[in-house]
């Protein structure tokens, strides 16, 4: 009844006079444009359900260069095993910028050293301590647990974009006299190897690095770098943005030092 109702609306046959497992010509044009559209259905049904469990999808990150390149890629591999067809794009770049790439709406997760971020949840991934950067058998290391401050006085220091976390002011005088700061964690080492300088980072930064620097940790344990994790509230979380997350906050951040 149906096929004589579709019949009818289209004016003209489907099956050949008297033989009614044979299509026409129209027919078969008409067998072949509705598979393609069941096709289409079909394919359409199942990327809606591997976007609801995260099976597909797309996130973008937005992370600093030190996370990057020690932390993400064993989560990422991770990732990847539970949902190998969603798509990441991470950027890794200095925490202002990562700032504007929030606000901009430029980031779904984002992992970076900064202050509470408007429409963003806001969770602690982990803290390590600052240290002096210096070249292996530079003099400081000789004897670095018995030196202040002072010591660095006369020795020429490298800013960073991390040195503001260091709020002692016995710093302020040292941070003060630099005449070079640079931004770039790979730059701001290949110039202390140099012999350029001595400047001070976080414990994270040096993990994986050569033997031809070393890294003396402050004796003032309080002074950290914290760094933290924002996604947009549940309710606006893609369920792919919401596995990774998962994923960051399951792993288990181990520092070296």
């Amino acid at each position: 009844m149906m096929l004589r109702q579709f019949e009818d609306h289209i004016g003209a046959p489907l099956f050949e006079a008297g033989r009614k497992s044979r299509l026409t010509r129209l027919g078969e044009l008409i067998r072949v444009e509705a598979g393609r559209e069941l096709a289409h259905f079909d394919s359409t049904v199942a990327a809606i359900e591997g976007l609801s469990r995260a099976e597909a999808g797309h996130v973008r990150l937005s992370v600093t260069p030190s996370v990057a390149q020690m932390l993400m890629p064993t989560i990422l591999h991770r990732f990847a095993e539970n949902h190998p067809l969603v798509r990441i794009n991470m950027r890794d770049t200095d925490s202002a910028t990562i700032a504007q790439d929030l606000a901009a709406g430029r980031a779904d997760i984002a992992l970076a050293s900064l202050g509470p971020q408007t429409g963003f949840d806001r969770n602690l991934l982990f803290s390590d301590r600052f240290g002096v950067v210096c070249p292996s058998g530079h003099p400081l290391a000789t004897d670095w647990e018995a030196l202040t401050w002072a010591d660095l006085a006369d020795i020429p220091f490298i800013a960073n974009g991390l040195c503001h976390y260091v709020t002692d002011p016995d710093f302020r005088p040292i941070l003060d006299r630099a005449t070079l700061n640079v931004s770039g964690t790979a730059a701001l080492l290949s110039l202390v190897r140099a012999g350029m300088g001595v400047t001070l980072l976080p414990e994270l930064t040096m993990q994986g690095t050569e033997h031809d620097i070393t890294f003396l940790p402050l004796v003032d344990a309080s002074i950290r770098r914290e760094v933290w994790m924002f996604t947009p509230p549940e309710t606006e979380t893609t369920p792919a943005a919401a596995a990774l997350a998962r994923t960051i906050r399951e792993q288990e951040i181990t520092l070296a030092h």
